[in-house]
């Protein structure tokens, strides 16, 4: 039987990512008076699957390779990017140096304040920084692994080529107007958010926190309904501390490390994790978070840090970087 995952809870990534995400975009396809009360179920359904994409590298989802090339192709689509960049910014970089120096995705690059605006513009900063591994990783590929490049270029084609196909198909059913509107409202604006989301969840996981340390490195969500909407990414000390671990394990894994972790960083509820940070904080600064321990650009052995991004190499989907540690 194709594409049976092999983990049994993936049944679930199945439905999320194969049924309902173009299920509501065809729903607004078929019915443009709709799309005010459905783009909002294919936005969340576009950010699951860049939680989704993320969980697929670290562990793929099927045991076929043209069945995890195929699901990576297509939940490349809705995400709104080629899920092969999760490798090189994410698996090999950010994983390796969790936001210390070398890493792209650094919280702190040009300030550790936490507020609402420095939140938000995360995702253009940290963007502009993950081009340098991304494109670093696609020409090695070139160079030392064909294969994986034709695939990179396959992802490419088709992440945007399947956007552009949407656009077309929703402009012969409904010309110009409408068909931008059914288009932006049920594929483009989705995806968008689902970019912007996904980072500024690595921020809101990171920043504050203490790299340094053995468990205090990250900002968990343990609530419930949270982990049963976003496949329990947050519980995210747990994944760094094993990160081939399946997502559906990691309740369990954080179990084993939340009474060594400052309580601080396991939070309830995101929702009002935000509300009380980017809020209530701007009228009482003393419910906003602090930094925990050692500052990220303060390593233990003293050295200068630079604030370059490290290097990566053109490694294959699913490879997890072993934890970089500098010896207390």
């Amino acid at each position: 039987m194709p594409f049976r995952p092999k983990i049994a809870a993936d049944y679930r990534t199945m439905l999320w990512t194969m049924v309902f995400t173009p299920g509501f975009v065809a729903a607004q396809y078929a019915r443009p008076d709709w799309v005010p009360y459905l783009t909002w179920f294919s936005i969340y359904f576009a950010i699951a699957c860049g939680v989704i994409a993320h969980n697929h590298n670290h562990r793929p989802t099927f045991a076929k390779k043209w069945e995890n090339g195929f699901f990576s192709n297509w939940i490349s689509i809705f995400y709104g990017y080629p899920v092969f960049a999760w490798v090189p910014t994410h698996n090999l970089n950010h994983h390796k140096y969790v936001n210390t120096p070398g890493d792209a995705t650094i919280t702190w690059r040009f300030t550790n304040s936490h507020n609402a605006f420095v939140a938000f513009t995360y995702f253009f900063v940290s963007a502009y920084y993950q081009a340098t591994p991304i494109k670093q990783y696609i020409s090695k590929a070139k160079q030392t692994n064909p294969s994986l490049y034709r695939r990179i270029i396959r992802q490419y084609v088709i992440c945007f080529g399947g956007q552009a196909l949407a656009l077309v198909i929703a402009l012969a059913l409904h010309g110009f107007k409408t068909g931008v509107y059914v288009w932006f409202f049920a594929m483009g604006l989705p995806a968008m958010i689902s970019l912007w989301t996904l980072m500024l969840f690595n921020y809101d996981q990171h920043v504050h926190t203490d790299p340094w340390s053995e468990h205090d490195h990250s900002r968990s969500f343990v609530g419930k309904l949270t982990n049963f909407l976003v496949f329990n990414n947050g519980y995210h000390a747990a994944h760094h501390e094993k990160p081939s671990a399946h997502w559906s394990t990691l309740a369990e894994e954080n179990a084993k490390i939340a009474p060594f972790i400052n309580p601080v960083l396991q939070q309830k509820s995101l929702a009002w994790y935000w509300f009380k940070q980017y809020v209530l904080a701007l009228f009482i600064p003393s419910l906003g978070t602090k930094q925990i321990g050692r500052g990220p650009w303060n390593p233990p052995d003293g050295k200068k840090v630079s604030l370059d991004t490290a290097d990566v190499e053109a490694e294959e989907s699913g490879t997890n970087a072993e934890r970089f540690r500098v010896p207390a």
